[in-house]
């Protein structure tokens, strides 16, 4: 009878070519996908041209997508995108994703059925974490180890522990997957679960949408974590279906499996929450925000970008006015997303409400353009992060939320629910 196992140790097993691996064992992995974006993607090119070898492992399988920079606000990022295009073409990338085809690399792979469940997929981005969403043990890695991977389709790592994580009970109106993750890392902290596998389960998880997954899956990294994971269930496996091009294998963990803790979640008690300035964990309920008026609001990112999130904050949006202090910033994942939009009439009620409606781009996520703040101004935004200067000025400020509270509080110029509209 074999050892009973982890979703995570099945996955990885697999991919060393072994029939079960422990916590703390050093392995050697093959990678299904190896993608860069255009911050990461020039340091490992540098480091994989001086490897000496003449091709990649696989022109198929590593995604190059300039999303940080990307329209290039400047001459120095202009040249970090060429970099990657002049790679893509010389060693015949298949999945290059140009300005005009592309998106925010994590809400883009998983759309183009590029990240699949049972894959192991690695990426020079720390967020890489996101298709745990689908059940791929997914993770972020350095750009040297991302130019061995683009080289040999094959990387080292040490098998993590898992941590399980089971919600259950009913969510509160307004309360998605970004209030449960923040909710979460606010109760384990931001080395929580370092370099630990978070599995989320129960019935609360299974009720949870695909784009709310994948936001929790995206900021597992803030609890320091090296992978997060959902199982796969009828709503991953009918996402995917409609997407995925080549085989994968569905793993599930044991119900005997080897936890490294068990942790329980009652998410009925869960309010929809902020996240002050200057931690993903300095998570509170929305009542007990107070009055903090805000200079801008941001909708989008990897984490909050998806069709899910924009539906929502065009549901508070529609028919109201940003408030006139406010600059609220509204950017869709994918050029997919944005054409949707269009159609669907979500463009046009965000911008007769005041609102800008972006290309597809990290922009202020991480202050590289597109809303970069100045000092002793205000943010309230669906990113994952709201470290100091993460988006501008270090004097500014972050409060990490969810589409609906970012929405409410660009229309009443401070923090607030939809409630209160």
């Amino acid at each position: 009878m074999s050892t009973p196992a982890t979703m995570a140790q099945k996955i990885l097993a697999a991919h060393a070519e072994r029939e079960s691996v422990q916590p703390g064992e050093l392995i050697d992995v093959r990678a299904d996908l190896v993608l860069a974006n255009d911050i990461t993607a020039p340091i490992a090119i540098t480091e994989f041209e001086k490897l000496g070898v003449d091709r990649v492992f696989d022109p198929a399988r590593i995604a190059l997508v300039p999303d940080h920079f990307a329209p290039n606000k400047d001459i120095k990022s202009a040249e970090q995108c060429r970099a990657l295009r002049e790679f893509a073409r010389r060693y015949g990338i298949v999945h290059y994703y140009e300005v005009g085809r592309m998106g925010i690399e994590h809400a883009l792979l998983p759309e183009q059925g590029l990240v699949l469940p049972g894959d192991v997929v690695v990426g020079a981005d720390s967020h890489t974490c996101t298709y745990g969403a689908v059940g791929a043990f997914a993770t972020g890695m350095g750009s040297t180890d991302i130019a061995v991977a683009m080289a040999t389709g094959r990387i080292w790592m040490r098998v993590p522990e898992t941590i399980r994580f089971i919600y259950r009970g009913a969510l509160r109106p307004w309360v998605r997957g970004k209030d449960l993750i923040l909710y979460t890392i606010g109760l384990i902290g931001v080395e929580g679960a370092r370099y630990q596998v978070m599995e989320f389960t129960g019935p609360a998880i299974a009720a949870l949408s695909m784009d709310s997954r994948f936001t929790m899956a995206n900021m597992a990294i803030e609890a320091g974590a090296k992978a997060g994971l959902f199982g796969v269930d009828e709503k991953t496996l009918a996402y995917v279906a409609e997407r995925a091009t080549r085989p994968y294998t569905v793993y599930a963990s044991d119900p005997e499996a080897p936890y490294a803790q068990t942790i329980e979640i009652d998410v009925s008690a869960i309010e929809p929450q902020v996240a002050f300035p200057h931690l993903p964990s300095n998570a509170k309920p929305i009542s007990q925000v107070g009055n903090i008026p805000i200079d801008q609001a941001v909708i989008g990112s990897c984490t909050n970008g998806r069709w899910e999130d924009l539906v929502e904050a065009a549901t508070i949006l529609k028919g109201r006015k940003v408030h006139p202090n406010v600059r609220c910033i509204i950017i869709p994942g994918t050029q997919a997303l944005y054409l949707r939009a269009v159609k669907e009439g979500l463009a046009e009620a965000f911008v007769e409400a005041g609102a800008v409606f972006s290309t597809p781009t990290c922009g202020p996520c991480l202050g590289g353009h597109m809303g970069v703040l100045a000092a002793g101004e205000r943010c309230v935004s669906t990113t994952n992060r709201n470290f100091v200067g993460r988006m501008g000025h270090v004097e500014s400020e972050v409060y990490l939320a969810s589409p609906a509270i970012a929405a409410a509080s660009a229309v009443l110029g401070r923090i607030a629910g939809p409630d209160e509209l």
